[in-house]
């Protein structure tokens, strides 16, 4: 099972990147993000590092160069290419990544069958790691795209047309509730240990907020009013001169994986910033969920778009549920670190690979990030 995730893992990040020129390769739109490219060797590095080296005798890094150019922000493990200049990394070139990554391939297969306990549980690790840059490569992307003014598609095929739920209020009684990942199965380290929160008696809707809910929203003056904004939102829109979602364009288009389509009135409204989220539940006269809610609700008969179609903010902070430990070594950096100044999302997107998302699954982001599939449902 663990040899056939792997090899899966592996091809969809080639089949993904499988349509982009070495040009598109190798954009770097903003800080925050990273080329393909970069995603394609740091996935790879992973393997290798934490991997292949403390645990295949004889393995032979592929070249000793580039784990500063591959490294993202483990300190452990040595000094780092600065994150905001990945884009100029033009060499090496894209084809020797590919061999990179066939190298080291060659040498996970050469491991698996001799593998120890400890060995096995890092390539399920790095097989998660890389599903997350799945992602991230496709939200990247789409960035860098959207700065082009041909507004290039990933991909040409028309999308199916969106069909939104009836919405409806889906009561919780609330009362002491288990959340956390309850031990079945793989899970990130901040997503236990499982424990007992408190909840008030609440309701969720069963879906999404749609585009044209949204769409209502901006027409009613919402990016107008300061008193629906938390105050560094009101800020962040009078400095970035926000007036919609980040890739909607004017005439009732928007901007996608699918190049520029017209609005879907009712597709789940995307690339928004948690900011625009709490504005628009404080003009619906509703609310985000915590992340305990939409835990607790998202086993109720009637959850809809749940973990397919954008990435739902919540009012929790990203922090360590009681108990937490960072695990000992390098990876003990894959998460604790960045538990400050971020809000936590929960479900999945249209980009989260098949499989990849379960109800304990605590994203993250700052507050301000507008580039991801990421959207809100309703709580009150």
């Amino acid at each position: 099972m663990l040899n056939a995730l792997l090899r899966n893992t592996r091809a969809r990040t080639l089949a993904l990147a499988a349509p982009l020129s070495d040009e598109d390769a190798q954009l770097q739109s903003m800080p925050e993000a990273s080329p393909a490219k970069w995603h394609l060797a740091h996935t790879t590095w992973f393997f290798e590092t934490l991997v292949l080296a403390p645990h295949l005798p004889g393995y032979r890094v592929f070249d000793e160069r580039w784990p500063r150019l591959f490294n993202s922000y483990y300190e452990s493990l040595g000094p780092r290419h600065a994150r905001p200049q990945r884009g100029l990394l033009s060499r090496p070139s894209l084809a020797e990544i590919k061999a990179y990554r066939a190298h080291v391939d060659a040498a996970l297969a050469d491991l698996l069958p001799q593998a120890p306990a400890q060995a096995r549980a890092l390539i399920e690790l790095g097989c998660q790691h890389e599903q997350q840059h799945q992602e991230l490569l496709l939200t990247d992307l789409l960035h860098a795209f959207s700065c082009n003014p041909l507004l290039p598609a990933y991909d040409a095929r028309p999308p199916a047309p969106a069909r939104a739920p009836r919405q409806a209020w889906l009561p919780h009684a609330g009362g002491i509730v288990d959340v956390g990942h309850g031990g079945e199965g793989f899970a990130f380290d901040n997503e236990g240990p499982r424990h007992q929160v408190l909840l008030a008696p609440f309701e969720i809707s069963n879906r999404l907020v749609t585009c044209g809910e949204y769409a209502d929203f901006i027409e009613a003056g919402g990016y107008r009013e300061p008193l629906l904004w938390l105050s560094d939102g009101w800020a962040a829109v009078q400095a970035q001169g926000w007036q919609r979602p980040a890739y909607w364009l004017e005439n009732g288009r928007v901007f996608g994986l699918h190049g520029v389509q017209p609005l879907d009135a009712d597709a789940p409204v995307m690339q928004l910033s948690f900011y625009e989220a709490c504005a628009y539940a404080e003009w619906a006269g509703a609310r985000l969920p915590t992340e305990f809610e939409w835990e607790a609700a998202a086993s109720l008969p009637g959850f809809e778009q749940a973990a397919t179609q954008a990435w739902q903010w919540t009012r929790s902070s990203y922090a360590p549920y009681p108990g937490f430990r960072p695990a000992a070594g390098a990876v003990g950096e894959y998460n604790g670190k960045f538990m400050v100044g971020q809000q936590v999302l929960r479900g999945g997107s249209l980009a989260t690979p098949p499989g990849h998302a379960r109800p304990s699954y605590r994203n993250f982001f700052p507050p301000a990030a507008r580039w991801q599939f990421s959207g809100l449902r309703l709580a009150r």
